[in-house]
């Protein structure tokens, strides 16, 4: 397999190239995340693999306050997860994709929108215009929702739940649709796969995604076999 490593990216803001996994709980994000940065960096490429919130220290800090500390409410949870973002895109992923890195993050704005836009019930509409303001509008050049039922994710996390994952099935099934919703509206950006396929399998897909990501008419440096 290769992959194509353009010279300008699709979104027209860096040189690198940003990839998001995205999903319910229990989807095996951070399995596919160590395969695909495994897989790119055998091909030679520089990899920044992070994850929201705890992309930093400051992540760190408010990872541990919305899914392990006292009770949050919903819109301070909500612009907690901002604040994580902003600081996170400013001083690690810009600078990344700037030095023509590839970005492969564990959570992005989706789950945001999802989670708190849906789950928490405040509108996506609301919470796509604070995340994308807190990100100053930078978005992945190709977003992976694992998709997974409520039920099957309550299986895989076994019986330690964060204050999210402990949320009940009907939350997680608005988070699953809302994730669903945002992928059908823009196609040539996203990529869903069931979670319930087998590891090797979902990793395969999202590498044949990444290799045909780049808009036509893009200049691209050299394929690298994957």
């Amino acid at each position: 397999m290769s992959i194509p490593m353009p010279a300008v990216a699709a979104s027209g803001r860096h040189t690198g190239m940003f990839v998001a996994f995205e999903g319910g709980d229990g989807a095996g994000k951070s399995t596919q995340v160590r395969l695909l940065a495994a897989a790119l960096e055998r091909a030679g490429r520089a990899v920044l693999v992070t994850r929201q919130p705890g992309g930093t220290a400051l992540g760190a800090q408010v990872r541990d306050l919305v899914l392990h500390g006292d009770h949050v409410s919903p819109r301070a949870e909500a612009l907690l997860y901002a604040a994580d973002k902003a600081h996170h895109v400013d001083t690690v992923i810009v600078p990344a994709l700037a030095r023509g890195e590839i970005v492969v993050t564990d959570r992005y704005v989706d789950s945001s929108i999802a989670y708190q836009g849906a789950g928490r019930d405040l509108g996506g509409e609301e919470i796509t215009a604070l995340q994308r303001w807190a990100v100053d509008g930078l978005l992945p050049d190709l977003t992976i929702v694992l998709d997974v039922s409520p039920g099957t994710g309550r299986e895989r996390r076994g019986a330690v739940e964060d204050r999210l994952e402990a949320e009940g099935d009907d939350f997680h099934a608005a988070v699953r649709e809302h994730f669903l919703a945002l992928a059908a509206a823009d196609p040539a950006h996203y990529l869903v796969v069931d979670a319930q396929l087998p590891p090797e399998e979902i990793h395969h897909r999202v590498v044949a995604a990444i290799e045909s990501a780049w808009a036509p008419g893009v200049a691209t440096a050299t394929r690298v076999p994957l």
